[in-house]
Formats: C-alpha cells, structure tokens, sequence
C-alpha cells in the first residue's frame, strides 16, 4: 500500500494543492474508504482462490481477454516506471548527480534486491523504503496551513472548471491504480497466505489505505501552504520546482534532505511493486514461472521481464525531461483505465470466489455503486480536462 503513494501521486498531490489550494483535500478523504473497497477484493481473492489476478481472470474470462488485461498493466506499469525514475532522477539534480549516475544506481539496486533475494526479503527492503515517505508530513507540519483557508477550501469544488475535473481525475488514478491491483492478488498468492490469514491482510490493507491517504494529503497541504498561497494558480514545471517551493520552510539544506528521501521512498518502492507486478502478470496469463522463491535459473523469464521494465523505464526516462505534465497524466491515463480494471475485479469477487466469500448482497451493490461512481467520474474528468468533452 505504501507503494500507491508512489512519485506520480505526490507531484499530482503537490500540483493539486499548488493550482487549487485545498479545493482537493476533501477528495484524498472520499478516497480512503474506496481505495480500501477495491484491495480488499484483491485480497480476498488471491487468500481464497490462491491464484494472482491474470491466472484468474484467464481462466474465468479466457486467453484473449487475459491478454487484454495484462496489456492495460504493461502500459499503466511502464507509464508509473517513468514517473518513479523521473523522480529518483530529479533528486539527483537537486544534489548535482548527473542524470546517468542516479539512475544507474537507482537500476542496480532494483535489479540486485529482486535477483538475489526471497520475496519476504523483497517486502522487507520495500517497507523500509516506503517509510522515507513520512517525511511529507513533517513538511506539511512544517508549512503551517491556515486552519481558516483549510476548511474554506473543503466547501469550495469547482465542477465547472475543466482544469480542476482533470486534476480530480489524476487524483483518482493516483490512488487506484491497475498494477496496484495486480500486485497486491500475486504478492498474497506468492506469500501463500491462507484463510486464516484473512482478517489481518484486511486490517493492513485498511491501515495503508489510511496512511497512503493521510501522505497525499500532506503533499497537498504543503504545496498549497507555500506556492499555492504565494502564487495561486501557478504550475509545476519540474520535480524540483516542488522541492525549491517546499524546502526553505525547513532550511535549505535539511529541507532538501528531507524531501528528496520523501521522492526517493516513493519512487523506490513503487518501482519495485510495478515491475514486480508486470513480471507477475505476464507470468500468469503466459503460464511461465513467476515466484519470488524460484531463482532467476528456474524461473528465466520472470526475473527477465522485471528486469526489462526497470531498464525501459530508467532509459526513458534518461531521454525524456522531467516534466510534471509527464507524472499527472500518467494518473489520468490510470482512471480513464479504471472501468476495465474494476469490471474484471468485481466480475471475479462474484464469480470467482468460493461460494461464502463472494460479493453478495448490500454489500454487493455498494461496492458496484461506488465503482461506477468512481469510474465515471475518473472518466468523464480526464475527457473533459483534456477538451474532449
């Protein structure tokens, strides 16, 4: 969970906060309990079936529809993998390390972690990674928000305004994110957790929801404390011009400190998560080998296709500027997914599912609510935020 807080989302956050205030805040809360709907069902299928997502959805849907699914994650995967080595790059300018260098460093500690290590030791490297994000809310803390202008912002959403329904959309798919959902249903099937595993997968699951919530709202509250009130309405061009807004407030010098280990908390873990996702997915539609506790002998085109993506990705990225646009429209791309993603999900919690376990009843038609809800209006905010609409 810690993972869905990756750089896209924080730089969507900071550009959030930066162009609207706190007009935003509200939404990062309505979030929590969808975000949390939505991994739940992918941790009750992988206990309960013990299969990841694309070995089920082949054998419920078939082969050709299990290829689409694992095609949308390619490209939401290589997507995030920009955002995350854009990031780790960015840091590296703020402390002069050519762009070469830190992604370099940034691709063989990936590689190394995953090739030589179990998945428990994976997940470990991963968590610890994925706490340097906390250092966000010592910078929102740090910002000093106007309690006042806090709470106006909440009352105050401009729906009519198709730059604002864009960012609601990016917002939206920074938080519920195709490789997410793949991740979590393989990691559980590959830690074979069992049934009685259950009821503490759900109380983590609720808990990241809260915490990786609680951290974009952070972001948001900075930003919107510091360049959003000094310069309304402005725009983020660079990962740094976040970083050159945020850390006087603490001193330059640990202001960079604390934010730059916040980016690369982020950008680090998440990029393990996506690219282990994308090795999952291909996996299990494919049917070769993909498990953390095979070694890279055993399972060759696992470990392969992981490694693939990191490399794509940290080349693309040596290309390419760093452009926020880049981060906030990968988000948008993720909701413009989200009826694909979530129609399959639901589909397989009502079919898939041993008899007990399956959505049903309110509970059934909540979850389909909120996920049509969710999807629209990821949907109709990115058509019309780009002019579509």
């Amino acid at each position: 969970m810690l993972a869905d807080t990756d750089v896209g989302s924080i730089i969507t956050a900071g550009q959030s906060g930066v162009q609207w205030g706190y007009r935003l805040l509200l939404l990062q809360v309505i979030l929590v309990p969808i975000l949390y709907l939505v991994q739940e069902l992918t941790v009750r299928l992988g206990i309960f079936t013990g299969k990841g997502h694309g070995e089920l959805i082949r054998e419920t849907f078939g082969t050709g529809w299990a290829w689409l699914s694992v095609g949308g994650l390619a490209v939401a995967a290589f997507g995030a993998l920009l955002t995350e080595f854009s990031g780790i790059a960015a840091v590296g300018d703020l402390f002069g390390v050519p762009r070469p260098a830190s992604l370099g460093m940034a691709v063989g500690f990936l590689l190394i972690v995953v090739w030589t290590g179990s998945y428990r030791r994976v997940e470990r490297v991963a968590i610890a990674l994925g706490l340097f994000e906390f250092a966000f809310f010592w910078v929102a803390y740090a910002a000093h928000p106007d309690g006042s202008e806090l709470l106006s912002g909440l009352t105050h959403i401009p729906f009519d305004d198709r730059h604002y329904l864009y960012l609601v959309a990016a917002n939206i798919g920074a938080v519920l994110m195709p490789w997410m959902i793949f991740y979590q249903q393989s990691a559980i099937a590959d830690k074979k957790l069992r049934p009685e595993h259950y009821k503490d997968s759900r109380w983590d699951t609720a808990l990241g929801a809260i915490v990786t919530q609680l951290v974009m709202a952070a972001v948001l509250v900075a930003a919107a404390a510091t360049i959003g009130k000094a310069n309304p309405g402005a725009s983020l061009q660079t990962v740094g011009d976040l970083s050159n807004a945020l850390t006087p407030i603490m001193g330059p010098q640990i202001g960079r400190v604390v934010f730059s280990l916040g980016i690369l908390g982020a950008g680090m873990v998440a990029a393990i998560v996506v690219s282990l996702a994308s090795a999952w997915g291909f996996g299990e539609v494919a049917g070769y080998k993909h498990s953390l506790e095979h070694h890279p002998l055993e399972a060759p085109w696992f470990y392969a296709v992981y490694s693939a993506a990191v490399l794509g990705a940290a080349a693309g990225v040596a290309l390419v500027p760093d452009l926020v646009r880049l981060n906030v429209g990968v988000q948008v791309m993720n909701a413009l997914m989200l009826p694909l993603v979530l129609g399959f999900l639901i589909v397989l919690a009502i079919t898939a599912l041993p008899a007990e376990h399956r959505l049903r009843g309110a509970y059934r038609w909540i979850v389909i609510g909120v996920a049509l809800l969710t999807s629209a209006l990821g949907v109709y905010g990115g058509l019309a935020g780009s002019g579509e609409f």
